[in-house]
């Protein structure tokens, strides 16, 4: 059984195990390690260490689908739907200019980063936190990846999802196969894949809102 390690408790990360977890089911042993203490990434939730209901958005604030991604990601929506994950947003949002006629706002009732646990808690993973990458080296067919403040381990595949800043600062073998061209966003050439944004279009959109708001 191939051994996973996706890099990223945030949006992307979660979908890419949850459709890594759907397509291969127990072919894989999938593991997430994020550097932070939580998941969401730029979609994280705070809540009141007083009141756990009283949340707040760190990053985006709602959700937009256009028409065209609505409908080619229906499943998607429909699942967050009926999960209660998200909702209409009815009320206008003060400033906001739509480019493109037909986009429909969603709010999550939960905090953003419920979007991210809920795929994270269906693909099955083991979820790993402070967990921050520091090294990526080639190891024989496959990957041994080094964190802060613990010991090395062995991966058959690594999937980096966190901003490219982020992935430039990685020390290893990372450097020399980006250059090379050997680094590609499906692991065309080796298995170490770069998934920017790579896990379905629809939620590019989540992204671009969390960035804006910064």
């Amino acid at each position: 059984m191939s051994r996973v390690l996706i890099v990223g408790a945030g949006l992307t990360g979660s979908i890419c195990a949850f459709l890594l977890r759907k397509e291969l089911r127990n072919k894989v042993n999938i593991v997430v390690w994020d550097k932070s203490r939580g998941a969401g990434g730029r979609m994280s939730t705070s809540r009141s260490p007083n009141n756990p209901s009283c949340t707040v958005d760190l990053g985006a604030q709602y959700i937009s689908a256009t028409k065209y991604y609505a409908r080619i990601h229906s499943s998607f929506y429909e699942e967050l739907l009926a999960q209660d994950i998200l909702k209409p947003l009815i009320a206008p949002v003060e400033g906001m200019m739509s480019k493109e006629e037909g986009i429909v706002n969603y709010v999550t009732p939960h905090g953003v980063s419920s979007i991210v646990k809920h795929y994270l808690k269906e693909s099955g993973a083991e979820v790993l936190y402070d967990r921050h990458v520091t090294h990526i080296h080639r190891k024989d067919a496959g990957w041994e990846v080094c964190r802060k403040g613990g010991a090395s381990q062995q991966f058959d595949i690594v999937v980096l999802t966190m901003p490219v800043p982020q992935i430039l600062q990685l020390q290893g073998d990372v450097g020399s196969l980006a250059s090379g061209g050997q680094l590609g966003a499906a692991g065309r050439y080796e298995p170490l894949a770069l998934a920017e944004m790579q896990s379905g279009n629809n939620f590019h959109r989540f992204e671009l809102h969390a960035e804006e708001k910064k």
